[in-house]
């Protein structure tokens, strides 16, 4: 889940689109790269479905696992999965599938990268009728989560899950400082001052910093994570509902800013540190808290480290946490259909129905009845923080937000100086802006319509 760095300005039009041309006419000629070939039936009866994803480390574990359980389910169908490399490769290799017109039959995205891949150009609607008679309706599924995979009236992706910046916390650490309470679970806190006080007591448990988050490194994105967060819980939004402004509010980002600030300056958090390092940090024991997503629970778990897992806290008056969501799309093809096409259909039912297996990795089920079964619940500390499921806030629909994008990377770099402390909260909220403007004056490279 981790994020490959991208380029510091989005392509051009004109470059992204030839290259998008030149790419989806090797595949049109069968010279694109494997897993691009026409849809067939493999072997006696047995249906070809080919599946594209980008899951590594502890959540590829777990994609493993379910594929093999679904194959051993269903010898009709001959499943044919490649795992490809995360972020910008991945991405343009789907839309280059997708453009030719002879993509896979599924494949996995990002929800808040669905606005600009080309609904209706890159990707085909589900049949949610066809869906509904493998047992998967609309009703199943966080209200928001299921609207933003809608465009134009049609269903172009389905949630597999949400995968919500959390908070990690060190039991043995949080003991000592006396922030457990009877149950063995992190006491509630609310409020910027609460928290603080919070980091302070971890702190005098530690000997340093009782906070771990990533500041700084290439193409970093924690701090974008990390306002993203804190800004959503005073109401705050980036842009309108059509992503053709901006809106950010000065005072709330200037709040959030100054808190990101404080957190370093009063030496609550670490300064200078990159992903890895937080990992590293948190995971030998040098820290109470870690804020991060949710995918790293295996890391920790693989270490006997003694921690937990909570929502963040409440700071600014909402429980939400900045997330993105994993969802399931049909890439375009040209003669979609048929059999394969309803095996396609079933195949994303299944997975979503026993996608308990899958919050194994920490991601939180989309698929809200899984959230009820007893596989599910009896994960901990996966499961303790699965509330949030109904307050996480997404990116703006627009074609440069979403995991693996341009604003992540361009957006954390400024608010990478805020913790560090190379710029000030006023400063990196002017640069934002203007990130944010060059970014809404860059038309879509593929097309996109939100």
């Amino acid at each position: 889940m981790r994020q490959t760095p991208l380029p510091a300005r989005a392509p051009g039009r004109r470059r992204l689109l030839g290259g998008m041309a030149a790419l989806a006419a090797l595949a049109a000629t069968g010279a694109g790269t494997a897993g691009c070939a026409a849809p067939a039936a493999v072997g006696a009866g047995r249906t070809r479905v080919r599946f594209w994803h980008l899951f590594g480390g502890g959540d590829g574990v777990s994609m493993r696992t379910m594929l093999d359980a679904y194959r051993a389910a269903h010898p009709e169908v001959a499943l044919e999965a490649s795992t490809l490399q995360w972020g910008a490769p991945y991405y343009t290799k789907l839309g280059m599938a997708g453009a030719g017109g002879r993509a896979p039959e599924v494949a996995a995205l990002h929800l808040a990268r669905l606005p600009g891949f080309g609904p209706g150009s890159l990707l085909d609607p589900f049949d949610t009728g066809l869906l509904a008679e493998h047992g998967v309706t609309e009703e199943d599924f966080p209200a928001d989560l299921w609207r933003r995979g809608r465009i134009g009236g049609r269903q172009y992706a389905v949630p597999l899950d949400t995968h919500p910046m959390v908070l990690y916390y060190n039991t043995d650490l949080c003991a000592k400082a006396g922030l457990l309470g009877p149950d063995g679970r992190l006491k509630p806190v609310r409020g910027t001052e609460e928290f603080t006080a919070a980091l302070r007591a971890a702190g005098k448990a530690t000997g340093g910093p009782g906070l771990v988050v990533e500041t700084l490194g290439a193409g970093t994105i924690g701090p974008w994570r990390l306002f993203a967060t804190f800004y959503s819980q005073t109401g705050g939004t980036l842009l309108d509902e059509g992503a053709t402004r901006i809106t950010l509010d000065d005072t709330r980002a200037l709040r959030v800013l100054r808190f990101m600030r404080r957190l370093t300056d009063e030496g609550l958090a670490h300064r200078r540190v990159d992903y890895n390092g937080t990992v590293g940090v948190f995971g030998g024991g040098e820290t109470a808290f870690l804020l991060n997503g949710e995918w790293e629970v295996g890391t920790f778990t693989n270490l006997g480290l003694p921690f937990s897992m909570s929502r963040v806290p409440n700071l600014f008056g909402r429980p939400t946490a900045q997330a993105d969501s994993h969802c399931l799309v049909l890439p375009h093809q040209r003669d979609r259909g048929g059999e394969t096409n309803e095996a396609a259909h079933a195949f994303v039912a299944w997975l979503l129905r026993n996608s308990a297996e899958w919050a194994r990795g920490g991601h939180v089920p989309a698929y809200l009845p899984v959230l009820e079964e007893p596989a599910y619940l009896d994960l901990h500390p996966q499961s303790e923080y699965r509330s949030v499921i109904d307050d996480v806030a997404l990116d703006p629909p627009a074609w440069f937000a979403g995991s693996a994008s341009t604003m992540w990377i361009e957006l954390g770099a400024v608010l990478s100086g805020v913790l560090t402390g190379s710029r000030t909260p006023q400063g990196a909220l002017a640069e934002m802006r203007d990130r944010l403007q060059a970014l809404l004056d860059t038309p879509d490279p593929l097309g996109g319509d939100a």
